[in-house]
Parts: C-alpha cells; structure tokens; sequence
C-alpha cells in the first residue's frame, strides 16, 4: 500500500493550445449552467454528530460514483486516437505502478487505472470500513487525499478535452455542479494541494463564487407616497 502514497508527477506538455482548444467551458453561457442552487459550502460542511472520517468516506465514494458516471457519457470520445495523454490545460498525467515505474498512457488508460484503483480501495472494508464499531486506517486521510488528486485529474481532462461533447449532450450543467461541488469539498478538508488544481483556478473561482443574494421582492405601499418617500428609505 506504500506506493499509494507516492507523489504523482505533472509537466508541461510544451504545446500551446490551438484555437479549438480555447477554454469554451470559460465562457459566460455556460458557466452560468448548473442543475442546483443552493449553498455548496454548506453542503459539505462536517455536521456536528458525524465522525470527520466516515464524513470523508462517504463523500469521497459518492464523488468517486459521480464522477465515474460524468466520465462514461463521453467515453466513446476519449480514445487512445483523440487522447494519446492524459492532459489538461498544459499539463499531462503520468501514471506510477506499484513498483513506482512511470508510464506515459491515453486518457482512457489512465482513467481506467484511476477508476479501477478507486473502486478497489472504496470496496475494501479495511480501508473503507462498513461494520460498526471497525476502525479506520491511520493512513485514511492519506488516501482520501491520493483518491481525490486522481479524481481532479479526472474532471480537469473532462473540461479541458471533452467539454464540446458535454455541451453537446446538454450535460454542462452537470459537470459544472459536480465540478464545484468537488472543489468546496477539498478546499474544505485540504485534501488536494492548490498547487494541483491551481491548472483549473479560472473555472474554480467562477464556478464556486458564492450566488449573489435574490433580489427583495418590492413592497407594496399601502398608500400613496408622502413628499418624504423621496428620501429613499424602503419600509418595510
């Protein structure tokens, strides 16, 4: 398990982005695309009667679903022909095995390591406990971080790659909410270091900016405006 907490490596990939590859997941008509609306810190906030890991658990497994989900309605797309790297922005994703060799692979390898990897780790009861009163590792926290990391990795080549398909299949509502959701969680518990999401801090900071209030609705006068309503003062 000691290769699980290995640091993964990213580098530029050196090459500019075309004028196809210009980030549209940026652009106001879909940004302002979601399926909820409702405080997302709020969400994720630690109630008070839950325990912090089993709160990280079942966060983490369901983001893992979602986002497993988000991903195969654009997998025909992702090939070994269009996505010879797992890229995002400038950036490609090398995957480390457990003997800690680093492979260059497509995306949807990569994805499938990463999928495969997660999907063992939340179905191992002595990592991901289900029976009461069984502890968590000393190393959950760890490996909630490392599943994380991979699962940013994940939604950050769904922008960058594949958002046209998303658009086109009318899900960008869904991958903006699941998005945002995602980045609140860790920035709430630290679980991803900035330096690794920073690729993505132009879609983070318009995504997860808090809604602005609703407008009060106008009130109703009860009768007609005395010389004194001009002073701009609402009663209310």
């Amino acid at each position: 398990m000691d290769w699980l907490m290995g640091k993964s490596k990213t580098k530029p990939n050196g090459k500019k982005p075309t004028a196809e590859e210009k980030k549209q997941y940026l652009e106001a008509e879909f940004t302002k695309v979601r399926v909820v609306d409702f405080d997302l810190k709020e969400l994720v906030m630690l109630p008070r009667e839950i325990d912090l890991n089993e709160w990280l658990a079942s966060n983490t497994t369901t983001f893992f679903n979602l986002i497993n989900l988000q991903y195969s309605t654009i997998s025909e797309f992702c090939t070994g022909d269009t996505c010879q790297a797992m890229t995002a922005c400038n950036t490609i994703y090398y995957w480390y095995d457990e003997r800690g060799k680093k492979t260059k692979c497509t995306a949807p390898q990569y994805v499938d390591f990463v999928m495969s990897l997660v999907q063992k780790l939340v179905t191992d009861d002595d990592i991901f406990p289900t029976k009461y009163g069984k502890e968590f590792p000393n190393a959950f926290e760890s490996l909630i971080k490392k599943i994380c990391r991979y699962l940013f990795h994940v939604l950050a080549h769904l922008f960058w790659a594949h958002f046209k398909e998303t658009v086109a299949l009318d899900l960008q509502g869904h991958l903006n909410t699941l998005y945002a959701h995602f980045i609140v969680f860790v920035r709430e518990f630290n679980l991803v270091d900035p330096k690794e999401t920073c690729i993505m801090d132009d879609l983070s900071e318009i995504l997860c900016a808090p809604a602005p209030p609703a407008p009060a609705a106008p009130s109703s006068p009860a009768s007609a405006p005395s010389p004194s309503s001009h002073n701009h003062v609402t009663e209310r």
